[in-house]
C-alpha cells in the first residue's frame, strides 16, 4: 500500500500485510492510518478553494477508493447506487486522482521486472526489495526532473474489496459535508474541467 504525490513519488509505503486482507484493514494498521487517525501527521491547515473566497475553507486530504473510510483527511467515492449527475461527476474527479498512484505503481513496474512475477525469495528480502526500489524509483522521478506545478503545493514531507461503510464504519457528518462540499465545486465554473460532464 503507498502514498503518492501529484508526481509520482512515493511519500509512504506500507509492506508485507498479507494479501488475503482488505485494503481497508491494512490500512488501519499501516503507519499512515494510524498517524492520520491519531491526528499526528504534518497535514496543512484547510485553505480556501481557488474561486471560493467567500466559501468556507477545506481541508487538504488524501484521494482513496471505495475500501478506504471516508474521514476528514481522505475523500473515497459516494457509493454507486446513490449517484445523480453531480456526484458522478465528483466520483470521476477523485477517480482521475486517484490514477496517480495506479501510474506509480506501473512505472515501478515498468523500471523493475521482478514485480512481474512472484518474488522467489524469503519475505525479509523480498520486504527490503520493495522498499529498495520504491526509493530508488523516486530518486529516478527526481532525476528526471519532469514534474506538476501545483498552484497550491503541499507542505507535507515524509519518506521513509471490502467496503469500508458495509463493516460498519460509518462516516460523521462533519465528513460528509465535506464531500459534499467538494461535490459542490466540481460541478461550477470555479471549479469544473471543460471535459467532466463527458463522464458524468
Amino acid at each position: 500500500m503507498a502514498c503518492v504525490d501529484a508526481d509520482g513519488l512515493f511519500l509512504k509505503i506500507d509492506v508485507c500485510d498479507y494479501g488475503r486482507n482488505s485494503d481497508g484493514r491494512v490500512f488501519r494498521r499501516s503507519s499512515l492510518g494510524i498517524t492520520l487517525e491519531n491526528n499526528a501527521l504534518d497535514i496543512p491547515e484547510p485553505k480556501v478553494l481557488p474561486g471560493w473566497e467567500n466559501k468556507d475553507k477545506c481541508p487538504h486530504y488524501f484521494v482513496a477508493d471505495e475500501a478506504f473510510p471516508l474521514k476528514t483527511n481522505i475523500m473515497r467515492p459516494f457509493p454507486k447506487r446513490s449517484l445523480n449527475k453531480e456526484r458522478r461527476i465528483y466520483n470521476y474527479r477523485c477517480s482521475r486522482a486517484r490514477r496517480i498512484v495506479e501510474c506509480s505503481f506501473g512505472m515501478l513496474v515498468s523500471k523493475f521486472r521482478l514485480f512481474e512475477q512472484p518474488i522467489g525469495c524469503k519475505v525479509e528480502t523480498a520486504e527490503t526489495l520493495i522498499k529498495a526500489a520504491c526509493v530508488l524509483h523516486n530518486f529516478i522521478r527526481i532525476k528526471e526532473a519532469v514534474f506538476s506545478t501545483p498552484s497550491h503545493p503541499s507542505t507535507i514531507n515524509s519518506m521513509g474489496y471490502q467496503n469500508i461503510e458495509d463493516q460498519g464504519i460509518r462516516p460523521t457528518r462533519a465528513e460528509e459535508r465535506n464531500r459534499d462540499f467538494l461535490c459542490d465545486y466540481f460541478v461550477l465554473d470555479e471549479g469544473k474541467v471543460p471535459w467532466q460532464d463527458n463522464f458524468s
